[in-house]
């Protein structure tokens, strides 16, 4: 049997199942585009994407163009004569040319249940926003941002301690069982692609680290959710002693606390720190990280720190 041609556009460590999937599938991934390697940590050495990384180890076509957009690239995708685009998490917005090089179809694993989250950071908002359910979805393609036809779609729960990074590998690998049927519906036309309701859509704008400041006077459900949101990137920090203070792990308590300010110090956990919230609400901070030092216990900060209750030990931003 002849394999359908595919060109795989991602960068993430999202969009490496997708790109397994179709290896183990009856497709021939004739090129990977990925974006190009950039500086990266503390050393500002040149890092690889994932996708990059897992390209080169099964020894596939890469190209890194800075822009895809560039003439140039238009006579790469002529030359392939792709059956399939497939993009996961790629990062650049695909002119029309591109996506006309398919001959079947251009698709996309987006992480949100569409018209919901389209945008860079749709697995974060979910997050931010306290959600229950989210999914993956699916794409028809076209010239704008995550607004073509829905293909499929699969729902996934969401508990309320999952962080960022745990929902995106777990969407991954959901995407990645979602693609395969997808092609295969849309080869023997078995797919019927669905408009999306724009009246229904919401936006996941790119998180920055200026995104990443904990207001103290917040609920702790809100500093909760920003928490877990944003770990492990870029990790939501606390003002102490003019030094961020980043936090990874935290749990909001039940009921009402007093009307204390925000950010003073309540007292101990078995693992964490008490902080007063806004509203009366009170977080458990479990672990965080000084600048330069190892993570630590919520608790062992405290008692480092020396605070005593009631008084403040974060500064409203």
């Amino acid at each position: 049997m002849v394999k359908m041609r595919v060109v795989f556009l991602g960068t993430s460590e999202f969009a490496v199942p997708s790109l397994r999937a179709l290896l183990t599938g009856n497709y021939e991934v004739c090129a990977v585009f990925t974006q190009p390697d950039r500086p990266a940590g503390r050393g500002q050495k040149m890092q690889i994407s994932p996708v990059k990384r897992y390209a080169l180890e099964k020894r596939l076509k890469v190209f890194q163009p800075e822009k895809i957009r560039s003439e140039e690239n238009r006579v790469i995708f002529q030359t392939l004569k792709p059956d399939f685009i497939v993009v996961a998490a790629y990062g650049q917005i695909l002119p029309a040319w591109l996506l006309d090089s398919a001959s079947i179809a251009p698709v996309n694993v987006h992480g949100s249940l569409l018209p919901h989250y389209r945008g860079a950071a749709p697995v974060t908002w979910a997050i931010l926003n306290g959600d229950l359910v989210t999914g993956v979805t699916t794409m028809w393609m076209d010239q704008n941002l995550d607004t073509g036809a829905i293909l499929l779609k699969r729902e996934v729960p969401l508990n309320q301690t999952i962080t960022g990074g745990e929902l995106s590998e777990k969407l991954a690998l959901v995407g990645a069982e979602l693609l395969l049927p997808t092609l295969e519906g849309l080869k023997k036309r078995a797919i019927i692609p669905l408009p999306q309701n724009d009246s229904e859509a919401s936006q996941a704008p790119k998180i920055t680290k200026a995104s990443a400041r904990i207001s103290w006077d917040k609920t702790a459900w809100e500093i909760h959710n920003l928490v877990r949101g944003l770990n492990p990137w870029p990790v939501a920090v606390a003002e102490h002693k003019g030094q961020n203070l980043k936090v990874f792990r935290s749990l909001p308590e039940s009921g009402f606390a007093g009307e204390l300010e925000p950010g003073v110090f309540l007292g101990l956990t078995e693992h964490g720190m008490r902080i007063q919230c806004g509203k009366g609400t009170v977080l458990e901070v479990i672990e965080v990280q000084m600048p330069g030092k190892a993570r630590i216990s919520g608790r062992a900060f405290a008692v480092g720190a020396r605070v005593k209750p009631q008084q403040i030990l974060f500064n409203l931003p």
